[in-house]
C-alpha cells in the first residue's frame, strides 16, 4: 500500500531549488555575452537526479540560437556551481531546450481573436 503524499514530494522540492539555482545563475553568474535576457520556465528531474531538463525561453526571439549556443557552452560551469549551492548525492547533467509554449500560446490566442471578430453566419 502505498503512503499517501504529503505537500510536495522531494522531486519537485528539488525541481524547485534547481531552477531558483539555476535563474539566480544565469542572472548573475553567467557572463557570456551572448547569453541574452533568459528566463527559467521549467525544469524536469529523472527520479534518480540523474538528468535536468531546463526548459527557456529568451527575451528576443533573434537572439535564441546565440544564446542555446552560450547555455550549451556554459553547461559545465552551470553544473558545478549548481552542485556547491545545492546538496544531493549526484549533481544532475543538464539540457537545455528552448521552451516555444508561450508563442504557441500567444498565436493560438491571436488565431481565437480573428475568428470572434468575423460576423457569424446565419443559418
Amino acid at each position: 500500500m502505498r503512503k499517501p503524499q504529503r505537500g510536495y514530494a522531494r522531486q519537485d522540492r528539488v525541481k524547485e531549488q534547481i531552477m531558483r539555482e539555476l535563474a539566480n545563475l544565469v542572472r548573475v553568474g553567467l557572463k557570456d555575452p551572448r547569453a541574452g535576457f533568459i528566463t527559467i520556465n521549467e525544469v524536469e528531474v529523472t527520479r534518480d537526479y540523474s538528468h535536468a531538463t531546463i526548459y527557456y525561453t529568451v527575451l528576443d526571439d533573434a537572439t535564441r540560437a546565440v544564446t542555446e549556443e552560450a547555455l550549451e557552452h556554459a553547461r559545465g560551469y552551470l553544473r558545478s556551481e549548481l552542485a556547491q549551492r545545492i546538496t544531493l548525492f549526484r549533481t544532475p547533467e543538464l539540457t537545455f531546450i528552448y521552451d516555444d509554449s508561450l508563442e504557441r500560446g500567444m498565436s493560438i490566442s491571436h488565431l481565437i481573436d480573428t475568428v470572434a471578430k468575423e460576423k457569424p453566419i446565419e443559418d
